[in-house]
């Protein structure tokens, strides 16, 4: 399993960007937690789906879980004096077109073009890793695919 990690990491990078809005530091510590959890046997492969779907999954749910941790920490620092929190959102910043495009569409749309697209996945893949079904993911891509056009030709 370690080698099969290794051969995915690349791939398991680009998805935990992907995750992370391409904030490369939270997605190197989602990263290392999932893998942390994989060694220490809190996420365990079952063998229900391929490894690289069960391993996206696994760093989609990790990425969400510190996205609401960061979350709750934002809203404590919007008490604080607003240079703390100007600070905090300097380090969100999309710098090509297409990537400022693919943040403005749902989250759904987002996630599920970025597997197809740059992961290699097939929609029911997608959907796998994504925990929603084929029908859900086949909506999220189509209208998101449509949304991108939109945007991307404006």
């Amino acid at each position: 399993m370690e080698r099969e990690l290794e051969q995915l990491h690349g791939a398991s990078f680009g998805w935990a960007l992907g995750c992370c809005g391409r904030n490369r530091d939270d997605a190197e510590e989602v990263l290392q937690t999932v893998y942390l959890k994989v060694l220490e046997g809190k996420a365990r492969f079952d063998g229900r789906s391929s490894l690289k779907t069960w391993l996206f999954a696994v760093i989609h749910r990790t990425a969400m879980t510190q996205r609401r941790t960061r979350w709750i920490r934002r809203m404590a620092l919007l008490r604080m004096p607003p240079s703390a929190a100007t600070v905090e959102q300097q380090h969100a910043e999309d710098n090509s077109r297409l990537l400022a495009a693919l943040q403005r569409l749902a989250r759904r749309q987002r996630e599920v073009l970025e597997l197809v697209f740059y992961h290699d996945m097939t929609i029911e893949e997608a959907g796998a890793a994504l925990q929603i079904s084929l029908g859900s993911a086949r909506v999220h891509y189509a209208r998101g695919k449509k949304r991108l056009e939109a945007l991307l030709t404006r």
